[in-house]
């Protein structure tokens, strides 16, 4: 039986996080109604891309810019991409709006001070930034105003949930839904409690799944995440998990939550407790969920930060229906071959043998369980699929579990030309070598690891 991998501050008080407009189910073919498609892995020379805008944990004053195209190894694309030109910016929130900008929506004040606006910037191109305005939160008495999430509906309605408080205890705080009563996002409907989720719950992410709302939402006593319910997006909410139901632990805020190429979903959330960025995966419609993981990269220096999902070209092409041998990315004399149903990395040459040749040349299939993805059969039909960590060959016993650990995700690799080959039904997963084996780890983040994991897919040798 394969043994299963794990599936794939707020200072001393109070932070708010920020979240990826989310509606139904995956993200990005719709740039404003988020969630129209069903998961699947990009199509050949397309990519999944999963932006992040976080502020620093040294700075508040500013935010970087990361992308990454498996949603757990992000890597810088700008440093100090937007600063506002007054006040502070924390636990910005983006989405792409249907006029094709993108848009951030964030906290302008540090969390010691009075703090009753959120900011709005747009970009074309979520690097080169420009500031919109400040908004004042029309509530009575109001004293913060934070982490504001967008959440993009099944409708198009664009909508922002933003934690606020007032004077009477300034740090209770209780989750208001806006609504955009324009397309260019200047007008917001008056306040409207979600009802059901209470006062002293903060960080209210939201995503919708079918006809249900789906809140995760920090209880501020007792510093756990939260789990709602609702059928309609101003509730009333039924929380139906509390304390560490998730095993998520204590001391954690800001999820977001999104849907991953292989239909599971992914929450982000911040360890401000211990300094760690974790993230943790759920098959299950969020009732079960993998035992956290720290990101790799920008856990311990990002804070606070929302995602979004795009599909974008530029992606790897790999022909289908093909042979093809795979040389290593970094030891360029060496390629993929099977030995003994084990894939190990020898050197093959022209004085190599036919056999050894064969052994190194396989045949390039639609993936057996997503399409878009891919799946390699040696010269005998059995299939390349991991098994206990290990990356070996079995023959297809028709089981949907063969078809995922036999089913790979094409993404960029280096050098130039190269292919990264991501497990399918375990996200972050990627075939590497290690002591010229071939095996599925979890990236950590390295450039070695990339490289390690990069393969050129080069005419077959048999």
């Amino acid at each position: 039986m394969t043994r299963r991998h794990p599936t794939p501050s707020r200072r001393t008080l109070l932070r708010a996080m920020a979240a990826l407009p989310a509606s139904a189910l995956i993200l990005g073919e719709a740039p404003g109604l988020l969630g129209t498609a069903l998961a699947a892995a990009p199509p050949s020379g397309s990519a999944t891309r999963y932006s992040i805008v976080p502020f620093l944990n040294s700075n508040d004053g500013t935010v970087n810019v990361y992308q990454s195209d498996d949603a757990t190894d992000f890597r810088l694309v700008q440093a100090s991409a937007y600063t506002p030109p007054s006040n502070r910016i924390r636990d910005a929130a983006i989405f792409k709006h249907t006029n094709g900008y993108y848009y951030i929506t964030y906290t302008t004040h540090t969390w010691q001070d009075t703090s009753t606006t959120i900011g709005f910037a747009r970009s074309t191109d979520r690097v080169n930034w420009s500031f919109l305005y400040d908004y004042t939160v029309p509530i009575a008495n109001l004293s913060r105003a934070w982490a504001p999430e967008w959440f993009v509906d099944s409708d198009g309605s664009v909508n922002v949930i933003v934690s606020c408080s007032t004077t009477n205890d300034e740090w209770i705080f209780t989750p208001y839904l806006l609504k955009a009563t324009n397309s260019a996002l200047t007008a917001w409907s008056s306040p409207v409690a979600l009802s059901g989720i209470g006062a002293n719950h903060i960080d209210t992410y939201i995503v919708r799944n079918g006809s249900t709302y789906h809140a995760f939402t920090k209880n501020e006593t007792t510093k756990y995440i939260e789990y709602a319910t609702a059928s309609s997006l101003a509730g009333p909410y039924t929380i139906s998990r509390t304390g560490n139901w998730a095993g998520w632990g204590s001391y954690r805020e800001g999820p977001s939550v999104i849907q991953l190429d292989n239909g599971g979903w992914r929450i982000f959330f911040d360890g401000y407790g211990d300094g760690t960025y974790y993230y943790s995966d759920s098959y299950d419609t969020f009732a079960t969920w993998s035992a956290p993981a720290a990101l790799p990269v920008v856990s311990g220096t990002a804070r606070h930060f929302t995602v979004i999902k795009e599909t974008v070209s530029g992606g790897p092409a790999l022909a289908k229906n093909a042979t093809r041998s795979f040389q290593s990315g970094n030891y360029t004399t060496r390629y993929w071959q099977n030995q003994s149903n084990l894939l190990n990395l020898p050197v093959v040459s022209g004085s190599s043998t036919a056999a050894d040749k064969q052994a190194a040349t396989f045949t390039v299939v639609a993936g057996l369980a997503d399409g878009n993805g891919y799946s390699s059969r040696d010269s005998s039909g059995r299939y390349l699929r991991h098994w206990d960590f290990r990356a070996r060959f079995d023959t297809n016993d028709g089981t949907s579990t063969f078809a995922k650990d036999a089913t790979f995700v094409a993404r960029t690799g280096t050098p130039s030309g190269s292919i990264r080959f991501e497990s399918y039904n375990y996200p972050g997963y990627y075939l590497r070598h290690y002591d010229y084996q071939l095996r599925v780890d979890r990236t950590d983040g390295t450039d070695l690891f990339r490289r390690d994991s990069s393969f050129v897919p080069v005419t077959a040798w048999a």
